[in-house]
């Protein structure tokens, strides 16, 4: 069996759409952190995003884990034109695109960004390469809501508007399971 450990990384405190800008995450909770690495398994493979929020993450519960390199696959959603934008501007500046891209993800994407089946796309092939690559590990992800939540469609069988109905919190963790060729669910959202 190969095991998935999704980790979202610490907070922003960001109140705008939050893409592939560097926007630092807030690590100062250090008894949460504590019990977050404890939670995960050791002899683990880590890696995480290339962004600064999933690596500085990464950082924080590393010890004593096998370090991979950051993978820009593994990035959250391109927001384009909408990246640093209040959720509420957008919402009143692309009322129909907005509305679609949340109520219908699939192809839609934002102006100059990536649609869910892009990032799916993009994710789930450096998936498959780790599955391959470290096949029986634990690995273990620091990525991002979106990525997560694309994954958890992928092992589920759920549609991306039943997936967008899940909380996926800071510092929680997302277990997905591969053996034999078929993906299970090991849990969502759990805070250690």
């Amino acid at each position: 069996m190969t095991r998935f450990w999704w980790v979202r990384h610490g907070p922003t405190h960001e109140k705008t759409f939050v893409g592939w800008r560097n926007v630092p995450a807030d690590l100062s909770d250090l008894d949460q952190i504590s019990r977050l690495d404890a939670h995960l398994p050791r002899g683990s493979v880590l890696l995480s995003s290339d962004l600064s929020r999933a690596i500085a993450t990464a950082d924080a519960i590393g010890g004593g884990r096998e370090r991979l390199a950051h993978d820009p696959a593994l990035r959250e959603f391109n927001f384009g034109q909408w990246d640093g934008v209040p959720f509420d501007t957008v919402a009143a500046r692309d009322p129909e695109l907005s509305r679609a891209f949340w109520e219908d993800p699939g192809d839609v994407a934002p102006p100059g960004g990536e649609s869910w089946n892009e990032v799916a796309a993009r994710v789930g092939a450096c998936v498959d390469a780790l599955s391959q690559s470290h096949a029986g590990r634990d690995i273990v992800i620091v990525a991002h809501i979106g990525v997560i939540m694309t994954q958890v469609m992928a092992a589920s069988g759920m549609t991306a508007q039943q997936v967008l109905g899940h909380r996926i919190d800071n510092l929680s963790v997302t277990r997905l399971e591969m053996s034999g060729g078929r993906w299970s669910v090991g849990a969502i959202n759990h805070l250690p």
